[in-house]
């Protein structure tokens, strides 16, 4: 199960939305994402456009993901006519439940996408259950 807890996160966008930004001072908006199961694996998706694949750190400790990644800022002799797409260093951290197998984790970095799979722990996985009775006949339930 992937949850997510980032309870400022609204707060800020609303912020930006209703004041703007600020040249380099402002803080980057946060990667958006999308998350979804298919079968045993969960994916997730972080649009990081112009972000080259060097630049991008993943981390995990315990069970949260950390994604980092950093958007050059333009040259110092280039006048800027309009800036509003987030420069600099920014990160997104996720919180994986202990239902998932962070010692697999695959990503890949196609036009832009950070695609990310995680797969379900093998303990988390139904499993049949054999049950001894004296000698009598076996028998197999679902777990």
């Amino acid at each position: 199960m992937l949850m997510r807890t980032d309870p400022f996160r609204d707060l800020d966008r609303m912020a930006q939305q209703a004041l703007g930004t600020v040249g380099t001072l402002a803080r980057p908006s946060v990667m958006p994402i999308d998350a979804w199961r298919e079968e045993d694996t969960f994916v997730v998706e972080l649009d990081l456009p112009g972000v080259t694949p060097e630049s991008i750190d993943l981390d995990v400790e315990r069970n949260v993901l950390t994604v980092r990644a950093e958007r050059p800022g333009t040259d110092d002799r280039t006048e800027l006519i309009a800036a509003e797409r987030p420069r600099g260093v920014f990160s997104r951290q996720l919180i994986l439940g202990d239902t998932l197998d962070t010692d697999h984790i695959q990503a890949d970095y196609n036009q832009g996408v950070l695609r990310l799979r995680v797969p379900v722990a093998e303990k988390a996985k139904p499993r049949k259950i054999e049950i001894n009775s004296n000698g009598h006949e076996r028998q197999a339930i679902s777990a």
